[in-house]
């Protein structure tokens, strides 16, 4: 069953990439942007789509094994509220002046900002660093599934390559209209699949009641708030909800989402929609792993992340469960497709073209071919759990977010302003992470960002000016 409906999922994924080739213009503009042109219904899947990532469908039912309801309280709430606004207020000037610009990467756009390459190259550096980390999380969360759903039979090595080179596959055919079509179909695919999901487990453990009286005789504290713990704090909270809203801007795979779009239009529809679905997402995804510490006691550390593998095996009927395994490859790959065309994107163009002339689109599918193998290797030896993996990864995008805000926000920000803020942020970021300096109870992102974004405002307004000709083209300022 898991070998039928998987190979009718990639073979539609495929069949996708096909179309979108033949669609497309050889240009780097189509190949990587889709021409700017995306619309409404595609933009949303697209931005849905590679937000939703093994990282909610593996790592936070693993996180609510242990910690409880109180995972989509700290989470979903604030993703559902948060993202939006940020949308609103980084992503939509990101696309206009990306478009100003002719810029078609986010290391792209300051560099065209403030004429300044090495500026460039330091964030594509970053992004890279960052990126990886979040990239091996889709491969390891996929493989995990397939391992636990075929009980050992597709093991985690084989099934993470399988993933990896699907994923590879229809990026290198057609690239960002590819990934944003197959998108449609991924995110349709796993956002059906958690609802029903939700139910159908329920209604096997006896219904909702009988599931959650299973939880409160097995550990109640699993429902409830608790009195006590650093992210229930106002401080802890304050910080967190920075780091789960701001994230998701500072994804450069993201970014280049936002900017594939057509209008502001259709942003502003993508806003209204997205609270819906993640809360659509996310209470699935909770609950299954609060009923899996019921259901399966005794998982220890990244242990818990083969929980959405156990009781969609146990739980659900054959071919339902083979569909849950196909919605966490559709999340995973429809986050691999983006990250993999993104990095190739910024290395081609941001990197090696400014040291000679070459075919953009031929040499960023070469760079996407050596990133999927690189993260497929790294997924291979990396032992920490998703979640663990994942929020490394958050922490330092969102270091790059006072900067981002600034450039698109700013006329008067500088490129010492944008080195400052970064700098100073991924500092205080790291010395607060090996407790080198007092936190307060808050996270050590809160005091990158505050501080990050302090450092920034103070050395533009001592540093030189940006010429008012770049000014007026980046803002649309006649």
């Amino acid at each position: 069953m898991i070998a039928i409906v998987l190979g009718l999922y990639v073979a539609a994924v495929l069949v996708v990439g096909f179309v979108a080739n033949r669609q497309s213009k050889d240009t780097p503009e189509a190949y990587f942007l889709a021409g700017r042109s995306l619309g409404t219904v595609v933009l949303f899947m697209a931005l849905f789509g590679t937000n939703a990532t093994a990282f909610v469908l593996v790592g936070i039912p693993g996180k609510a094994y242990h910690g409880g309801i109180e995972t989509f309280g700290l989470n979903a709430s604030l993703c559902a509220l948060g993202i939006p606004l940020v949308f609103w207020a980084i992503g939509s000037p990101a696309r206009k002046m990306a478009a100003r610009l002719d810029a078609i990467t986010p290391a792209e756009v300051f560099t065209k900002r403030f004429d300044a390459p090495r500026l460039g190259y330091f964030l594509v550096g970053l992004f890279v660093l960052y990126t990886l980390p979040y990239m091996v999380t889709a491969v390891k969360g996929a493989a995990i599934t397939l391992d636990g759903v075929t009980q050992g039979a597709v093991p985690q090595w084989l099934g993470g390559l399988g993933v990896t080179i699907v994923a590879l596959s229809y990026t290198l055919l057609g690239g960002m209209r590819a990934t944003a079509w197959t998108n449609v179909l991924q995110g349709s695919l796993f956002l059906l699949f958690m609802v029903v999901a939700f139910f159908v487990m329920s209604s096997s453990m006896g219904g909702l009641e009988a599931a959650m009286q299973k939880v409160i005789d097995h550990d109640p504290q699993l429902l409830v708030k608790p009195k006590g713990g650093a992210l229930f704090t106002p401080q802890g909270w304050s910080s967190w909800a920075m780091v789960i809203s701001l994230t998701v801007i500072a994804f450069p795979h993201m970014l280049v989402r936002l900017m594939s779009g057509a209008s502001d239009n259709a942003l502003r529809h993508v806003s209204r929609l997205y609270p819906i679905a993640m809360v659509l997402l996310w209470l699935p995804a909770v609950m299954i792993g609060v009923w899996g510490a019921a259901a399966f006691p005794g998982l220890e550390g990244k242990a818990s992340d083969r929980i959405f593998a156990l009781m969609a095996t146990n739980y659900l009927p054959e071919w339902l469960a083979a569909l849950g395994f196909v919605a966490v490859v559709a999340a995973v790959m429809s986050t691999l497709d983006a990250q993999l065309l993104t990095l190739s994107s910024m290395l081609t163009r941001d990197v090696l073209k400014r040291f000679r002339p070459i075919k953009e689109v031929q040499t960023g599918k070469v760079f996407c071919v050596l990133i999927a193998f690189a993260v497929y290797g790294l997924a291979q030896v990396w032992g920490a759990s998703v979640f663990e993996i994942a929020s490394i990864a958050f922490s330092g995008y969102v270091t790059l977010v006072p900067a981002l805000f600034m450039t698109v926000r700013w006329k008067g920000f500088t490129a010492a302003g944008a080195w400052t803020s970064i700098l100073v942020g991924n500092l205080i970021l790291l010395l607060g992470i090996k407790g080198l300096i007092p936190l307060g109870g808050f996270l050590p992102i809160f005091w990158g960002v505050v501080l990050g974004s302090i450092a920034g405002v103070v050395v533009s307004r001592r540093s030189t000016s940006v010429a008012p000709e770049r000014i007026a083209r980046a803002f649309g300022v006649k």
